[in-house]
């Protein structure tokens, strides 16, 4: 979907819309390969993101991707000696326990293996 500009992002939701009736994403998929054949043709879960994130914020700019959370040393230090205590914890069961993101868990115990 990066290779959609946002003028071909608001083409595809004319097309959804145009007229007295909204087409099924199939048809906006066939209207769009025939408009558009020098492009990589689109899916049908393609259609639904862009017309999602339009129904959702009301724009189809590029949203910018959420950023890993940053951690500070206390909370870093908390999970260092929680993993002392008891090693084979699972990082989700860690991240419960500290009310925390178990994605950056993961990260923040990769720099401290034993």
């Amino acid at each position: 979907m990066s290779y959609l500009t946002e003028s071909l992002k608001i083409e595809i939701l004319m097309i959804i819309e145009y007229g007295d009736r909204a087409r099924t994403q199939c048809e906006v998929v066939h209207l769009f390969r025939e408009t558009h054949p020098d492009l990589p043709p689109l899916n049908q879960g393609t259609i639904s993101k862009i017309e999602a994130q339009y129904r959702e914020m009301g724009h189809v700019r590029k949203v910018p991707s959420k950023r890993q959370a940053v951690v500070d040393d206390d909370t870093k230090l908390n999970l260092l000696l929680a993993l002392e205590e008891n090693p084979i914890t699972p990082a989700r069961q860690l991240a419960r326990d500290m009310r925390w993101i178990p994605l950056s868990t993961s990260f923040t115990m990769r720099g401290h293996k034993p």
